[in-house]
């Protein structure tokens, strides 16, 4: 009895745990690694928020992006013109398609090769935008600590709670 107890306390005892401590040597605590992984990517998503959080665009930037929202309007602008032109100067408006008919097939494709890039491209951007912004506000809000202890204001919540304490 006296050796058993005597083993189990080497193995076990004194606040140490001899199995554990030399099973990760070779192996990695995961729940430790865990902790770390979640760290890290807390501590990029802050230093990635810290930077992009006031973005500063100059007048140029904005000058490009107030020219980039305009092909969409003028082409939506220029196909309602088109059906006001017909009704209204029905002669002007044969002339123009008859114009239209003498462009050549590849420089139609060629035109449609622009505008599908101009709206891909602007669509991609978009896309990332939003990405960024929902990547900059998930940050702040894992930089903003939570207020613990701070009655709640929403009464159906408060009686949830009283419930649960009782």
């Amino acid at each position: 009895m006296g050796v058993m107890s005597g083993i189990m306390s080497f193995l076990f005892g004194d606040g140490r745990n001899v199995v554990v401590e030399t099973a990760q040597v070779f192996r990695e605590n995961a729940e430790n690694g865990a902790v770390r992984a979640a760290s890290s990517r807390s501590e990029s998503l802050a230093q990635f928020a810290a930077e992009f959080v006031h973005p500063n665009r100059g007048a140029f930037d904005r000058v490009v992006d107030g020219l980039n929202r305009l092909p969409r309007p003028a082409l939506a602008l220029g196909t309602i013109w088109l059906f006001v032109m017909a009704m209204i100067q029905p002669e002007r408006f044969v002339q123009g398609m008859e114009g239209l008919a003498f462009v050549p097939e590849p420089l139609w494709w060629l035109m449609g090769a622009i505008v599908s890039f101009y709206f891909g491209a602007r669509h991609q951007a978009k896309t990332q935008e939003f990405q960024r912004s929902v990547a900059m506000s998930f940050a702040a809000a894992q930089l903003q600590p939570e207020e613990t202890g701070k009655p709640s204001t929403n009464p159906a919540l408060q009686d949830w709670q009283a419930d649960d304490a009782d």
